[in-house]
């Protein structure tokens, strides 16, 4: 099953669930680094692994080391890159939820709810954190805990899709199929996409 991922998707257990690896948050930006090579390449890999040999403290070069390794699908690397820059700038809350999103893909929901947690602390009110939050809770079939945290990405943004998506499937697992209904009647007025993914899914469930 597949849970939608917001701008990108990180998936869960269920439905594919929709979990956002590539949104940018309102509240921080990522460096500008980021946005200079979309695709990895050995060239660029090079170029910036040449730039923390003459200064390992280089934040941006290691900001852009460690998304470089995400892109990559390198995801333990990333980590261990996104790791140092938290070691240089503790309150990088992005960095922690990227940190969060690579061990979600790794498949490690512990060690990705403690990074998100983190990136919320810094970031509280960026609702793709809460999502993917709520993707690694469910996981470990914490329900709970994971309603809680999608309900926390639908009252900062209503109208995402991906964790109203997410929660109706969460409903479903724990039998509310009624409060499964609300969320679909909610994503009809302004996803019809996802609303219909979602009807899928109450119907199998019936």
């Amino acid at each position: 099953m597949i849970r939608l991922l917001s701008v990108v998707i990180l998936v869960s257990a269920f439905l594919p669930a929709l979990s956002c690896k590539k949104e940018e948050p309102a509240s921080e930006k990522a460096p500008p680094q980021q946005a200079l090579n979309p695709y990895s390449s050995e060239s660029v890999f090079d170029e910036v692994k040449k730039k923390l040999q003459e200064n390992p403290n280089d934040l941006d070069a290691l900001y852009h080391l460690a998304d470089l390794y995400d892109r990559n699908a390198q995801y333990q690397e990333a980590i261990e890159a996104y790791k140092k820059v938290i070691q240089l700038k503790p309150d990088m809350g992005y960095a922690y939820f990227k940190m969060g999103t690579a061990y979600d893909r790794l498949n490690q929901p512990s060690e990705a709810i403690n990074a998100l947690k983190k990136a919320i602390k810094h970031m509280p009110n960026y609702a793709v954190a809460y999502n993917n939050l709520g993707v690694a809770y469910g996981k470990l079939e914490k329900h709970n805990d994971e309603i809680a945290a999608l309900k926390k990405a639908i009252t900062l943004r209503p109208t995402y899709s991906s964790a109203r998506y997410n929660l109706g499937v969460t409903y479903l697992k724990t039998g509310n199929r009624k409060a499964a209904m609300h969320e679909y009647e909610a994503l009809k007025k302004f996803d019809e996409g996802a609303a219909e993914a979602l009807m899928k899914e109450i119907k199998k469930r019936a």
